[in-house]
């Protein structure tokens, strides 16, 4: 059983390395959408200056920063939960909760997700949807396809997470330190 544990585990930080470096490399997106967010609005208020595609590039960044970067912020523990009750367990206790909580919310809420937007997604690639306006980015469909790699990317963390708690309530890993990466 350690064997395949070890085995489990080795993959299971294979997939924080990738979430760790996604995430880092997509929270450049932040700034650039502010930078982008100052330039529309001194080119529209001071020279009176305008262009769709750069408004949205704006809302382009927003979704591939919140998409990509879900699963970098589970890896980091930055998603809501009731805290009131969860620090108040013991390591185990947490582990528990985390596994629990993994195995029956996040990984089918993340392959329901999957299997729903997979049709939304294909039906945009079919057509190599652009934007609906004059002057928009072309590319959307691009950006629809952002709402499958979360799925896979939750999915990635999620069992990442489970088998570190399965590790620990086995008695042969430690708990993840906060922020680990």
């Amino acid at each position: 059983m350690s064997h395949f544990l070890a085995t489990i585990e080795k993959f299971a930080r294979g997939f924080d390395q990738i979430n760790e470096r996604l995430g880092q490399a997509i929270s450049w997106l932040s700034l650039l959408m502010v930078l982008v967010t100052v330039a529309v609005v001194v080119l529209r208020y001071v020279f009176q200056l305008g262009w769709i595609w750069l408004q949205e590039s704006v809302t382009f960044m927003h979704a591939a920063l919140f998409l990509v970067g879900a699963a970098y912020t589970l890896k980091h523990e930055g998603h809501v939960r009731v805290d009131i009750i969860y620090r108040k367990f013991s390591e185990r206790g947490r582990a528990w909760v985390d596994l629990i909580g993994t195995l029956t919310l996040l990984l089918p809420v993340c392959l329901f997700i999957f299997y729903i937007s997979w049709d939304y997604v294909a039906k945009s690639w079919a057509l190599f949807e652009g934007s609906r306006e004059v002057g928009g980015l072309e590319g959307v469909f691009l950006l629809k396809s952002l709402i499958l790699v979360m799925a896979v990317l939750l999915v990635l963390q999620g069992i990442s997470l489970a088998v570190r708690s399965l590790s620990q309530l086995l008695g042969q890993g430690e708990a993840p330190a906060e922020g680990d990466g």
